[in-house]
């Protein structure tokens, strides 16, 4: 058997795709480093790599596939003696991995990554281990991570899983089926959270509002959760995102009106406005029924800020379907917008059909959707100027002497940040900032 403390396997984690992906890999940390092995940051000096993939769309793939391919030439450097693969594209492609990737010396599935330590100690031991089950993990005992020092923003899965069997998604073939976790659990993990010094929890699931509806005989209690949350001392915001806008109820938007450490925030994917579209990628709602959601969550939380995503170039989809597309964004004015070309999955309804849309075409209407959101979002911004704002401060960059953090109205690493001068305390802190200047996604300001 391979020594665990005494040899101080120095492993590594290397984390790629969704924010699902960053919490399974803050779990594994949690695991590794209470079996007795070193985390250590840099691959390069670790024996043992994992990299947790993402098997989403081709381009996720491929990223993945050569994030693997680098890891594995670690080799030969003589340190590396474990490359351990994890995630969706194990879920999805572990005979592929195994059999056209012989740097690769163990692997892990979505529903088995509680395993890793023992996959970690049998790759050492040279038996090239594979768990790969069913993907029917339910997180419901697991409320310990181990997030790294100076971490002040973290994200929580709530549930995990989908049933909405949308024609372009691939999710429900390597996370299973929606599950959610219970109220308790996951207050646990976010005072264990804030116990490591976070102060924001961002929740997120492939359905948020439909969260609880499995285990609480129907009732959707995402406003339940929230103000539980609430109560947990120490954090300060709680973000949702992928908000389904047919669980959007009027209860939660009232949670969001009301509750002061609710971020007034709403993270909603829509993915297309034409009602054809939304049809054949089998979406619940149409466009007006988006557009009253819109309308009620703007009148009942006038600063709410919005995001959503949307899909050009899905099967059908045609230049005048395009110019509507266009002129919904321009006229709902959401406050941030995300754009992905349609990518045609394996083994799913949606590669079925006909009239597909060509490459150059997809990231033509990609970029011109994104120019026009760049000008809605530089306008909304402007709106800031000259008001005072809660700042969460993350970092301070010394190269121009002034620290960088967040408004409620901005997500981690997806949105804008705010450039902080005059700022005197320790970061992690929220403070008050008058904001003086705002550009296309960030803004600039000085501590009140």
């Amino acid at each position: 058997m391979t020594e665990k403390v005494g040899t101080r396997e120095k492993v590594a984690i290397v984390t790629l795709g969704c924010e699902k992906n960053l919490v399974d890999s803050d779990m594994m940390a949690h695991l590794i480093d209470e079996k007795g092995y070193e985390l250590v940051d840099n691959p390069e000096e670790a024996t043992v790599v994992i990299v947790n993939t993402c098997g989403f769309i081709d381009a996720a793939k491929e990223e993945s596939v050569n994030k693997i391919l680098e890891m594995g030439e670690l080799k030969e450097s003589g340190k590396l003696k474990s490359l351990v693969v994890a995630g969706c594209l194990t879920q999805r492609y572990k005979e592929d991995i195994l059999n056209e990737i012989p740097e690769v010396d163990g692997i892990v599935g979505t529903g088995d990554f509680m395993s890793i330590t023992g996959i970690i100690e049998e790759s050492l031991e040279g038996k090239r281990p594979i768990f790969v089950g069913n993907p029917i993990f339910t997180y419901e005992d697991v409320v310990k991570r181990k997030v790294k020092q100076g971490t002040y923003s973290a994200y929580i899965k709530i549930a995990e899983g989908c049933d909405n069997a949308c024609t372009f998604c691939s999710i429900p073939l390597m996370r299973g089926g929606f599950r959610s976790r219970t109220i308790e659990s996951i207050v646990e993990e976010a005072r264990h959270l804030a116990a490591q010094g976070v102060v924001e929890v961002s929740l997120i699931a492939q359905d948020s509002t439909n969260y609880g509806t499995d285990i609480y005989d129907g009732k959707l209690m995402l406003p339940e959760l929230l103000n539980r949350l609430a109560e947990v001392e120490g954090i300060e915001w709680i973000r949702l995102h992928y908000a389904y806008p047919g669980f959007f109820t009027d209860e939660l938007i009232h949670t969001f009106a009301t509750n002061p450490k609710v971020c007034k925030y709403v993270d909603m994917p829509l993915q297309h406005s034409e009602d054809h579209i939304l049809k054949r990628m089998r979406r619940p709602g149409r466009q007006t029924d988006i557009r009253a959601l819109v309308a009620k969550i703007r009148a009942q939380v006038p600063d709410v800020a919005l995001r959503t995503s949307l899909i050009v170039g899905f099967p059908g989809e045609t230049e005048e379907d395009f110019e509507r597309l266009s002129e919904f964004v321009k006229d709902i004015r959401f406050d941030r917008l995300g754009v992905f070309t349609y990518s045609n999955e394996d083994d799913t309804p949606a590669s079925r059909l006909p009239d597909h849309v060509d490459e150059e075409v997809k990231e033509k209407r990609a970029n011109m959707l994104m120019e026009i959101q760049r000008e809605v979002a530089g306008d909304r911004n402007g709106r800031f100027v000259g008001q005072v704002l809660d700042v969460l401060i993350e970092r301070y960059e010394g190269r121009n002497d002034i620290y960088v953090g967040r408004t409620q109205y901005d997500a981690p690493e997806i949105d804008g940040e705010v450039f902080v001068t005059g700022f005197k305390g320790e970061l992690g802190s929220i403070v008050k900032v008058k904001i003086t200047h705002s550009y296309e996604y960030d803004l600039a300001g000085e501590v009140v």
